[in-house]
């Protein structure tokens, strides 16, 4: 399998690097033994363990018809690959993929030819453990929510990239978490407050290139609005007793402990104007239920979470040094980190089983399952 992911992403490497379109070759349909074409059967039959019952595919085809047993496997790998729930909530999810890209017909040839259909199938599937472990408890769950909850949040995992990165950063806002990973395992948990449910996080993914230390505030202008710029024209003492300041046509707050921003921001281009950060208010983090932001995203040991990301450009004792001397500073990540900002209400435990979360915005629609902390929430106010 792990040959057939390789080649996954090679294909769709070379499918993105000519801008020149070719024009395609006579398409005659690969060649299936009657074997391969029962199997290609009995994957298609075995959807629904997927979490994709509500997938439609025929597999109603002649055991000799190759090109009937082609276009289902496209089909298949289609929903394998992008899942087949459309509307709002999709709509939502803006998390870019280029699974659209990838050969399919050129891949299912080389699965043929070796004989691989299985491990090809396999290939498509998110390979992050969560997925494996909510396909897991899927297979025996018999309580008719739970198992929608769980075919949703597999959905969900269909749409994002099928590869992730060797390293990579998940924000899941129904957990409260972000987590660090490398080659698919875990190697950090850090709890995180989220955007209020007027003011939700989105769903995105981009690139973390650099942490700000000790970084000034830009105030958003519907901040501004809520009372800041009022504070700094009629109370201008109290103002720069909170580091607020009105410079060159914007309102800011300059680097100190009452910053909202606390001590480390990332920079992670957007188009969301969100970002992950520190903040004062750490007493926060003791709720179970965390949200009380304008859509960013602040971290609990924030500087902790600075110095893992930065482990392999700067030592801790160096974060340390410039925390101390309280001047702005920005630490360019040598090697950049995707991260995907994503919403999911029911998680696969790699020990077995799964936790669901409340559905704090409300995206699971009836099939929302009761939690402990599943009830109405009015958050305080925030910062960022």
């Amino acid at each position: 399998m792990k040959k057939l992911l390789i080649c996954i992403i090679a294909i769709l490497a070379i499918g993105t690097a000519s801008a020149q379109p070719v024009s395609p070759p006579e398409w005659t349909p690969p060649k299936w033994t009657p074997a391969q074409v029962v199997h290609l059967q009995a994957l298609i039959d075995n959807i629904p363990a997927e979490g994709l019952a509500d997938c439609q595919i025929s597999s109603s085809f002649d055991i000799n018809d190759a090109i009937a047993a082609t276009a289902a496997a496209k089909q298949l790998a289609q929903i394998y690959l992008q899942g087949c729930l459309k509307g709002l909530e999709r709509a939502r999810w803006h998390i870019k993929s280029r699974d659209h890209l990838i050969d399919n017909d050129k891949l299912i040839r080389l699965a043929l030819s070796r004989n691989e259909l299985g491990p090809l199938f396999e290939a498509y599937k998110p390979q992050n453990p969560h997925y494996q472990a909510l396909r897991s408890v899927l297979a025996t769950e018999s309580d008719p929510q739970k198992r929608a909850a769980i075919a949703l949040n597999m959905e969900r995992w269909r749409w994002m990239p099928l590869y992730l990165g060797e390293t990579y950063l998940i924000v899941n806002a129904a957990s409260f978490e972000v987590t660090l990973w490398k080659n698919h395992k875990k190697t950090g948990t850090w709890p995180v407050i989220v955007g209020k449910t007027k003011t939700p996080t989105p769903i995105f993914d981009t690139k973390v290139s650099e942490v700000i230390l000790n970084p000034w505030w830009e105030i958003p202008s519907s901040i501004v609005a809520e009372g800041i710029g009022a504070m700094v024209r009629n109370r201008p003492a109290t103002a720069r007793r909170k580091g607020y300041v009105f410079q060159n046509g914007r309102y800011r707050q300059r680097p100190g402990p009452g910053n909202a921003l606390g001590q480390m921001k990332l920079i992670m281009p957007n188009s969301y104007a969100v970002y992950l950060h520190d903040t004062p208010n750490k007493k926060l983090f003791a709720n179970s239920v965390r949200t009380y932001s304008h859509g960013c995203v602040r971290v609990g040991d924030a500087i902790g979470f600075a110095k893992t990301l930065l482990a392999s450009d700067r030592s801790g004792a160096e974060v340390d040094a410039i925390l101390d001397e309280r001047t702005t500073e920005t630490l360019k990540i040598a090697k950049s980190i995707p991260i995907y900002i994503a919403y999911f209400t029911a998680e696969g435990i790699e020990e077995g089983g799964v936790t669901f979360y409340p559905d704090i915005y409300r995206r699971d629609g009836k099939i929302s399952v009761q939690t402990a902390s599943n009830r109405r929430y009015e958050p305080d106010g925030c910062y960022s």
